[in-house]
């Protein structure tokens, strides 16, 4: 049995066929040109705002409005900043994004990282300042304490006792410093260079760590030019290493001798 289609059955089904290539049109136009656009906010931008130092409790309605929404992509430790607040964020503010486009922040920490302490002990303050600052710990207080060592450092305290080295202190912790004055703390008593040379009194004082103070010169003692005569501190008072001794010192003042050439310059006139 052998079938035919009459004109009118294939008009039927090239109508058909039409409506149908026609839907299938319409479709792919409306999910390329309307559905995907929609949904991808094509052509849809804003403005990413800045959120550095906003809080975390605040992020979502405050993105939520403008159409964005974050992520935290990392936290880190600024002891100066408020606890869960933005450090950093990506895209920039600024910068141009489509409409719902997440923008990944830092924040701060609740809790700082434990660092190791560093060994600071004879150092000078200014290197240990710098040590300290490597490890990120701060320099707190400084107590000065009568040693011979200058501006070393004696002893390193945290919340007021001694710290070791390698313990660990949370990032951003003080440390506080005793550091040595440069002056002996041991009393002994003043020597008597009453009747020795200006410079036997001066190797003498070295010795002992002294220094030379005020040097003032006296005539008409009867004593030979550079002999001392008397001195401050006077002998057996009690003195420390490092503190000055002023001198009396028999003869005329260097500083008031007139050289040669003014000498014969006056004999002249």
């Amino acid at each position: 049995m052998r079938f035919s289609l009459t004109p009118r059955s294939r008009r039927d089904v090239w109508l058909h066929l039409g409506i149908i290539v026609g839907l299938m049109a319409s479709v792919v136009l409306l999910f390329f040109y309307v559905y995907l656009p929609w949904t991808t906010h094509h052509n849809q931008i804003v403005t990413v705002p800045d959120l550095v130092g906003m809080k975390q409790a605040d992020l979502e309605d405050y993105l939520e409005a403008r159409d964005l929404e974050y992520l935290v992509e990392d936290s880190t430790f600024n002891p100066d900043k408020p606890v869960l607040s933005v450090l950093s964020q990506y895209p920039q503010p600024g910068q141009k994004v489509k409409v719902g486009r997440k923008i990944f922040v830092t924040l701060n920490s609740r809790q700082p990282p434990l660092v190791k302490m560093p060994n600071l002990l004879n150092r000078s303050v200014t290197n240990a300042e710098g040590e300290l600052e490597s490890y990120g710990l701060k320099k707190g207080e400084i107590q000065y304490v009568a040693d011979l060592q200058f501006n070393a450092v004696l002893q390193q305290l945290y919340r007021g006792k001694p710290i070791t080295e390698g313990t660990q202190v949370p990032k951003g912790s003080r440390i506080d410093l005793v550091v040595g004055n440069g002056l002996g703390e041991q009393e002994f008593d003043v020597p008597n260079l009453a009747g020795q040379s200006q410079d036997e009194a001066g190797f003498t004082l070295s010795g002992l760590e002294l220094k030379v103070g005020s040097v003032i010169y006296e005539g008409g003692s009867g004593k030979p030019d550079g002999t001392v005569l008397r001195q401050r501190p006077e002998p057996g008072q009690k003195i420390r290493v490092g503190d000055q001794v002023d001198l009396w010192v028999a003869g005329p003042d260097p500083a008031d001798a007139a050289s040669p050439d003014e000498e014969s310059a006056t004999d002249l006139e």
